[in-house]
């Protein structure tokens, strides 16, 4: 007896399709031929040949495309989005064209150039989850590029997906060219400016009886306060970074949850009459330290101690946050110009 073996694959699948398709056509069904037909030609296919996806299928207002690469498919989504968007810019409002994409990371089955199962099945799902110009991406996804990637995303939870068994956990990246009347992250987060952006998470308290726990939080309390003076970055509102407290926190995953680039942690420890306070910025993108210091003091005033330590820590941590920034950006300054130089 023998039976026919299913070929499978982990994939990364990304779905994508017009928004309005049908009241384009209607409206000016030549000219939504001919601005797709440049779409593809001009910007869509060069981004996907460029970050090696393959077009599985085509319909009249959408793809499905597979790739090696998680985060060349999302890399290749975003710049599709914002290609979209900048060559419809001159366009009134009610004439430009959107789209929206899914990407999921999961199993699929192979059938000679075609592609099915439940991976692919929930990638066309989330393109319908994604606002228009928006990218949605399942957790799957999330957990692969988060840090990767210089894009901060939004959790929407859990959503019923239609034919997929269980609740799929939902991300948002955030585009600087979504509409105005997107809905809102759940946790409040600034929409992405090119500012810097930092949360403050809960101080840990270390002592051996963990009876400074008030200490603790009015330190990183006090510090999200002082930091959100600074208009030249964001600063990630306490209700939000401190649901992470008392837990153990991955710094790239945090990071992007938060939709922040940096993170301060710290901790609080008393010995005696003496205490001591360490404090760390954190670069999630790299997961590297850009800055990382102890205070030690007599607790004689626990407030005055507070008070010195909070202007301590900020009078530091605004310039290496800003110093980070700076050299971030030279260095991709020195990458893009290698590049223009290599290519010439």
């Amino acid at each position: 007896m023998t039976t026919d073996r299913v070929t499978r694959r982990l994939a990364a699948i990304l779905a994508i399709d017009m928004v309005g398709y049908s009241r384009h056509m209607e409206a000016d069904e030549t000219g939504t031929i001919s601005r797709q037909r440049t779409h593809r030609q001009e910007l869509i296919d060069p981004i996907l040949h460029e970050h090696h996806g393959r077009i599985v299928k085509t319909t009249g207002d959408g793809l499905l495309v597979e790739f090696v690469s998680v985060v060349d498919a999302l890399e290749s989504a975003v710049r599709i989005q914002r290609a979209i968007a900048k060559a419809e810019a001159s366009l009134p409002k009610e004439r430009r064209m959107q789209y929206r994409a899914g990407i999921n990371l999961g199993d699929i089955v192979i059938d000679g150039d075609d592609i099915f199962g439940d991976g692919v099945n929930l990638a066309a799902r989330l393109e319908g989850l994604a606002d228009p110009g928006g990218i949605s991406i399942t957790a799957s996804v999330f957990e692969q590029v988060v840090g990767k990637l210089d894009l901060a995303f939004d959790d929407m939870g859990e959503r019923e997906v239609k034919n997929i068994r269980k609740p799929v956990r939902v991300y948002q990246v955030r585009l600087e060219i979504m509409p105005e009347n997107r809905s809102a992250s759940p946790r409040g987060v600034p929409e992405a400016s090119g500012k810097p952006s930092i949360a403050v998470l809960p101080f840990q308290d270390m002592s051996p009886e963990m009876d400074h726990e008030y200490f603790a939080d009015g330190i990183a309390e006090d510090i999200i306060t002082e930091l959100s003076r600074n208009h030249a970055f964001f600063v990630t509102a306490r209700n939000s970074s401190f649901t992470y407290k008392g837990k153990a926190v991955d710094v790239k995953k945090t990071a992007g949850e938060l939709g922040v680039r940096y993170l301060l942690e710290g901790s609080v420890r008393k010995g005696g009459k003496r205490i001591r306070i360490t404090a760390q910025l954190i670069d999630a993108a790299t997961s590297n330290h850009v800055w990382a210091e102890r205070y030690d003091r007599e607790l004689n005033d626990i407030f005055a101690v507070q008070d010195e330590i909070t202007a301590s820590i900020v009078g530091v941590v605004a310039p290496e946050l800003i110093g980070a920034e700076m050299q971030r950006a030279r260095r991709a300054l020195c990458a893009s110009s290698e590049i223009r130089r290599s290519g010439a």
